[in-house]
């Protein structure tokens, strides 16, 4: 007999484990739990997650979409007898009574090294705190958050120019792979799990769109660490002219520009780095401490632009201050 496993998972960061579950042989994927469709993009129209459209397309025969999971989830759960389930980030709080439910227990692909980063925003968390490396942990879920035993780590370095858009993509596939290695030998018994220390745990909370803001008073390699955790979601902004002016990509420097913080200034036109081959620093923004070359800027209603094509229609952000 498969062993009977449910998932539980919404975002794109779980559709790489999904599918790690339903390639496992000796495994039957028999219901997947994710998040209600909502209304997305311009018309409104409600939008599958991407766990749901990946579950469809694998013909998973039960898809269940509660706003939260109370008993009818567990009971109708309970029903499918399931040995294990499997989570990567569901968004929903999973009660004692489903968790009671699998005898191999719940385990959880987390996108960070625990104890470290628990909570809703690890990858972000990982790039503002200055983290040399991050990862994947897969651990049983426990009603505390993220607090559960620690069954295995796979770890990633964060480059210089990684954004939670990009590392995020990264952990996931990674998360899978170790997922698909560990969870045949977690159900036979053959893996242990190790309690965290939690002396050593830290907090990722959820991210909210004022978090973006930038405080040009901050150092430029906080900025710039804002920049790329806060790439795709919120993103980083600041004021221009009485608009939103969205800092895409940056690039810190260490001399500190003799102006107020937010002014933006001609920059040298040196090369920047060899991570940025060919990127020179055309406009640079005065901060608490060094200033940042900008990269990639964006306008309301505007595309994305480079700096050096943004300069070549607005000379007059050269010398304005922002924030």
């Amino acid at each position: 007999m498969p062993t009977r496993l449910v998932f539980f998972g919404s975002p794109d960061y779980a559709v790489p484990s999904l599918r790690a579950c339903l390639a496992l042989p000796g495994f039957e994927v028999v219901a997947v739990v994710t998040q209600p469709d909502r209304p997305r993009g311009r018309s409104g129209a409600p939008a599958f997650t991407p766990v749901k459209a990946a579950a469809i397309e694998a013909g998973v025969p039960v898809i269940l979409q509660p706003e939260r999971v109370r008993r009818d989830t567990t009971a109708a759960l309970a029903a499918l007898r399931p040995d294990v389930g499997v989570v990567a980030a569901s968004g929903h709080i999973l009660p004692n009574h489903l968790l009671d439910t699998f005898p191999h227990r719940v385990i959880n692909v987390h996108a960070s090294l625990l104890p470290r980063h628990r909570g809703a925003s690890p990858v972000a968390s990982a790039i503002l705190a200055g983290d040399a490396a991050t990862g994947a942990t897969i651990m049983e879920v426990v009603r505390e958050v993220d607090a559960g035993p620690v069954i295995a780590q796979v770890e990633t370095a964060i480059g210089p120019l990684d954004t939670t858009g990009t590392l995020t993509d990264r952990i996931a596939t990674l998360g899978a792979g170790l997922l698909a290695e560990v969870l045949p030998r977690w159900v036979t018994g053959a893996l242990t799990s190790t309690p965290q220390d939690a002396s050593l745990a830290t907090h990722a909370p959820k991210l909210a769109r004022a978090d973006g803001v930038i405080d040009w008073t901050r150092s430029a390699a906080e900025i710039a660490r804002r920049v790329r955790a806060f790439h795709p979601w919120p993103l980083a902004t600041t004021a221009y002219r009485g608009e939103p002016f969205t800092v895409l990509a940056a690039w810190p420097l260490h001399e500190t520009a003799d102006a107020p913080p937010g002014t933006v200034l001609e920059g040298g036109r040196g090369a920047l780095t060899p991570l940025l081959p060919g990127r020179l620093a055309r406009a640079v923004v005065a901060c608490g401490s060094g200033s940042l070359a900008l990269l990639t800027v964006q306008r309301p209603g505007k595309r994305p632009a480079e700096i050096e094509d943004y300069l070549n229609g607005d000379r007059a952000l050269i010398g304005s201050r922002l924030g």
